[in-house]
């Protein structure tokens, strides 16, 4: 369920500020749609799975935080973002 190893590696390649960069919130946005991607497609098939499910809604929760933060700190990027990512936004 969770991303493997080059699934991740890949996510930070393509969303990093710099070459040893893995933690900023680009990255951290990116690697949580790809997680939120991943468990929607397995409620699709296994809808009773309620520890998944809770685990979708922290993953959106989280990811939700971390896009507020984006945008308070810089704008545009959180605008590029998104658009790269299709997340809606408010």
């Amino acid at each position: 369920m969770a991303l493997t190893t080059e699934e991740k590696s890949q996510v930070i390649g393509d969303y990093h500020r710099h070459a040893n960069d893995t933690g900023s919130p680009e990255v951290q946005v990116a690697i949580l749609t790809r997680r939120i991607e991943h468990l929607t497609e397995h409620l699709k098939v296994h809808s009773l799975d309620a520890s998944s499910r809770r685990g979708l809604l922290k993953a959106v929760g989280q990811r939700r935080r971390h896009l507020a933060y984006l945008k308070d700190q810089n704008a545009d990027a959180y605008l590029a973002l998104t658009d790269r990512l299709g997340i809606r936004r408010r």
